[in-house]
């Protein structure tokens, strides 16, 4: 098996999805039209997330929440760049952490507090 998507319920889902589809890279894939504004995004190697507001359940008080508890990560090759670009569109800096093994991780929130990490590895966390 492989993992399809991981979901996110948010307050406003059409404006983070188009924050991360403008900032991030990411791509509409899919949008259900229904109450809960669903939009699943996809990167370029077809890991989905899916963002929605659910209003049978609460959203999360992702700003609240410890970055280690729950983060969306993604792989930079230049995270102290991506990290001024993302600021500017409205992230915040949590951490900047560099580990002598070389990896760079750069801990943030996005506008709405889902924490999100940009990652630079030595090597490859999963290779072909």
């Amino acid at each position: 098996m492989k993992i399809e998507h991981t979901a996110y319920n948010v307050t406003y889902p059409v404006a983070v999805a188009a924050w991360y589809v403008s900032h991030l890279g990411l791509k509409i894939v899919r949008v259900l039209d229904t109450p809960a504004k669903t939009h699943f995004l996809a990167d370029d190697q077809a890991t989905a997330i899916e963002i929605y507001c659910n209003p049978v359940d609460q959203v999360p008080d992702y700003a609240a929440m410890d970055p280690l508890v729950l983060h969306l990560a993604f792989s930079s090759e230049d995270p102290d760049a991506d990290a001024a670009r993302l600021i500017t569109a409205g992230a915040t800096l949590y951490k900047d952490e560099s580990f002598p093994d070389g990896a760079h991780l750069i801990m943030m929130r996005d506008p709405w507090g889902l924490a999100l990490q940009l990652c630079k590895r030595p090597s490859p966390l999963i290779s072909d």
